[in-house]
């Protein structure tokens, strides 16, 4: 097999798949739209930096706060925790890239595979039960 020809076994993306996937990639949450397109290995990937991202900075915010309440009742010592606000909104952000390149692959890949979903056709009128034909 040559190393740019496309996997066999890869899963074929239709428009509206890629759509949503995009849309819960860049709206909801980096790596689940990857996930639900079949993505595994970057689906994961952008979820574990996701969570692990927003879990640095909820820690970053409760240390602040820790700090803020710590001064109000007593004499605390202010500690430099910013790092650890900027990795975690780094990381977070380092994902949100990581699957928007994954959504503009899946966009990519549903414009190659070209799978049109046909639009329903209406029933006539005449296709109806119960309804006699009418001559035409």
């Amino acid at each position: 097999m040559k190393p740019f020809s496309p996997d066999p076994s890869r899963k074929v993306v239709s428009r509206a798949v890629a759509r949503n996937a995009i849309l819960a990639n860049q709206l909801a949450t980096p790596g689940l739209g990857s996930l639900m397109a079949g993505r595994w290995i970057a689906g994961l990937g952008q979820l574990a930096l996701a969570v692990a991202g927003f879990v640095m900075a909820v820690v970053w915010f409760f240390e602040i706060m820790i700090q803020y309440y710590g001064q109000i009742t007593g004499n605390v010592p202010v500690r430099s925790v910013g790092w650890i606000g900027e990795i975690g909104a780094t990381l977070f952000v380092a994902s949100w890239f990581w699957a928007l390149v994954t959504s503009i692959s899946l966009l990519r890949q549903a414009k190659a595979d070209g799978q049109v979903e046909p639009k329903p056709i209406p029933p006539r009128m005449t296709d109806l039960p119960g309804k006699p034909p009418k001559p035409s």
